[in-house]
């Protein structure tokens, strides 16, 4: 089926792998972002007859309201992301985070289905293994904010939440606030990292294979409306330390395991990726296919200016 589909915040890190792959499939895609971090990523998507450019915030209601009715499909990845960024600025991640939210979800019909890109970041301290009816406890203005915005869309549109683990990899708008991305950058550019929490565990998902999840949702909406689905793998468990050991075979570098610092998200649990992959969808990417990828390019590219959402 030829969709018409919105992507908001379709100019970040997830936004550029996903688009190309959605014109690929020849749907007409319109990205809608406020280019807070430029458009850069994008380029060679202008090519294509089937792409627009909005350049606009979510928290406009005047264009949200004109807009958001041309589309079959809204996947929205708008959001101030990460808890170092939503503590920089409280009140702006609020507003784009809730307040955008609320606005698109507002301007939606019931025939129109949203993905909502949100976060594992939203269950805080787990002892248990995590699954979608792990109740909700976010500890950061990221997780709560995601949380929020996560119940307006599920209770009041045709929604399809996607709780992503950590990710990790390359991206034509890069990343290097991410953990792995940030602990393969710094061996390779600084050749030390210094790490806490080392024991701490956490699930990875590749950014190619977090913009597939979107197109294997695309091809199952009728069964997977007014869901929430944990999203990455059972296959990609890992502890802070596994992931050091395994930059450490490939690099110089030294690992510094520190007695302090937190994570202020408290992401330190087994996730259970079930429910997802009985409906077929599982990760292709593992972790140190994502690795050798990072090596080689910031062994190659010099980034003067570091990627981070902060």
């Amino acid at each position: 089926m030829n969709y018409n589909i919105l992507v908001t915040g379709g100019a970040g890190y997830i936004g550029t792998v996903l688009v190309p792959q959605l014109l690929s499939r020849g749907y007409k895609v319109t990205v809608l972002d406020n280019l807070l971090h430029n458009a850069d990523g994008l380029i060679s998507c202008f090519r294509s007859k089937n792409f627009t450019f909005v350049k606009g915030d979510i928290r406009d209601e005047s264009l949200i309201s004109s807009i958001t009715p041309k589309y079959d499909i809204i996947i929205h990845l708008a959001a101030i992301v990460g808890y170092p960024a939503c503590r920089s600025n409280p009140d702006l991640a609020y507003s784009i985070n809730v307040s955008g939210s609320k606005n698109i979800s507002k301007n939606l019909s019931k025939e129109q289905t949203i993905f909502f890109g949100s976060t594992g970041s939203n269950y805080g301290i787990v002892k248990e293994i995590c699954t979608e009816e792990t109740p909700l406890n976010p500890l950061s203005l990221y997780g709560t904010s995601k949380t929020e915005a996560e119940e307006i869309l599920l209770n009041n549109n045709s929604c399809i939440a996607y709780r992503f683990a950590t990710a990790f990899g390359i991206s034509p708008r890069l990343r290097l606030d991410l953990l792995i991305n940030d602990f393969a950058f710094k061996a390779i550019k600084q050749g030390y990292v210094v790490v806490y929490e080392k024991h701490f565990r956490r699930t990875f998902i590749h950014v190619e294979d977090i913009a597939r999840s979107f197109l294997f949702g695309i091809d199952n909406m009728d069964s997977m409306r007014s869901n929430v689905y944990n999203i990455g793998s059972n296959k990609m468990n890992h502890t802070k330390e596994e992931i050091c050991e395994l930059i450490k075979d490939r690099t110089n570098a030294y690992f510094h395991y520190a007695a302090i610092g937190e994570d202020s998200d408290k992401r330190d649990y087994i996730v259970s990726y079930d429910k997802i992959q009985k409906l077929g969808f599982d990760t292709e990417i593992t972790v140190e296919e994502g690795l050798d990828e990072m090596i080689k390019c910031f062994s190659i590219i010099d980034i003067n200016s570091p990627y981070s959402n902060v």
